[in-house]
C-alpha cells in the first residue's frame, strides 16, 4: 500500500501540495483527477523524490520513503512514466524497451518481460526497429508504458496517460491498464482529466488547489451525481 501522510511539496521554496494525505491499496487502480495546475503532477513527482518535498510522510509497503531518492524508489519497485509520453526520440523502440531492463542482469527475464510488453501492446512488435520519434503518439504513449513495465514495478504511477491520443488509441491505453491491473495485480495510481478513466477506477480522488477535497471509493458515481461539475464548471 502507497500511503501519503500530510505531503506539502512544491518547487524553489513555493509549497504546491498543502498538506495532502491519502492511501493507494495494494492491487487497486486510483485516479487522481483535477483540472490544470492543481498539484496532480507535483503529486506523482513528490511520491517517487524528484519533487521536494516540504513536509509529511510517504510510506510504501510500511517502510517511509520520504527521503529516498528516485533511483532508490525504482528499484523499490515504484515507477513513473511523466505526461507527455516521453521516450528517447532516436533510439529504436526496442532500445527503449530495453533501457527500461538496465538493471537486471538476467536475459532470461529480460527476454521474458520484452515478450510479455510485446503481447499487451502488439503494435510495438511490428516498430521494433523503428525510431521512437517517428512513432505516432499513442505508439509513444505504449512505448513509455511499455519501458516502465521492463523495470518489473510493484506501484506504477502514470501522468495523463490519455493526453493528446485519439479516443480509440485512449481506449487501448485504457484497455492495458485494466488487463495489467486483473493480470498481474499491478497497483496504479493514474492522474488524468479524461474521465472516462473512473469506469475502470477503484478509488478516486479528486484535487483542488494542492488539497485532496474528494476520495471516493466507488468513482462511477462521480459521473452521474453532480459534485464535478460543480467543481471543474462552476
Amino acid at each position: 500500500m502507497l500511503v501519503v501522510d500530510n505531503l506539502r511539496a512544491g518547487y524553489r521554496g513555493r509549497e504546491v501540495l498543502h498538506g495532502v494525505s491519502f492511501e493507494v491499496p495494494t492491487g487497486q487502480i486510483c485516479v487522481l483527477i483535477g483540472t490544470n495546475g492543481t498539484g496532480k503532477s507535483t503529486t506523482l513527482g513528490a511520491i517517487v523524490g524528484a519533487v521536494q518535498r516540504m513536509s509529511g510522510r510517504v510510506m510504501y509497503d510500511e517502510v517511509d520513503i520520504t527521503h529516498v531518492e528516485v533511483a532508490d524508489n525504482v528499484r523499490t519497485g515504484i515507477s513513473l512514466v511523466p505526461e507527455g509520453a516521453r521516450v528517447f526520440r532516436d533510439f529504436s523502440v526496442h532500445e527503449n524497451l530495453m533501457l527500461g531492463a538496465y538493471t537486471v542482469r538476467d536475459s532470461a527475464v529480460v527476454r521474458e518481460r520484452f515478450e510479455r510488453v510485446l503481447a499487451l501492446f502488439p503494435i510495438l512488435a511490428s516498430r521494433a526497429r523503428q525510431q521512437a520519434g517517428t512513432l505516432s503518439g499513442g505508439e509513444r504513449q505504449m512505448l513509455a508504458m511499455g519501458r516502465a513495465l521492463m523495470a518489473d514495478p510493484k506501484l506504477l504511477l502514470l501522468d495523463e496517460p490519455f493526453l493528446g491520443l485519439a479516443p480509440s488509441t485512449a481506449d487501448s491505453v485504457m484497455d492495458a491498464i485494466r488487463l495489467i491491473n486483473r493480470d498481474r495485480g499491478l497497483t496504479f495510481l493514474v492522474v488524468e482529466q479524461n474521465l472516462q478513466i473512473l469506469e475502470i477506477a477503484h478509488r478516486a480522488l479528486v484535487m483542488q488547489l494542492g488539497e485532496i477535497t474528494v476520495a471516493e471509493d466507488d468513482p462511477r458515481r462521480l459521473l452521474s451525481d453532480g459534485r464535478l461539475e460543480a467543481m471543474f464548471f462552476a
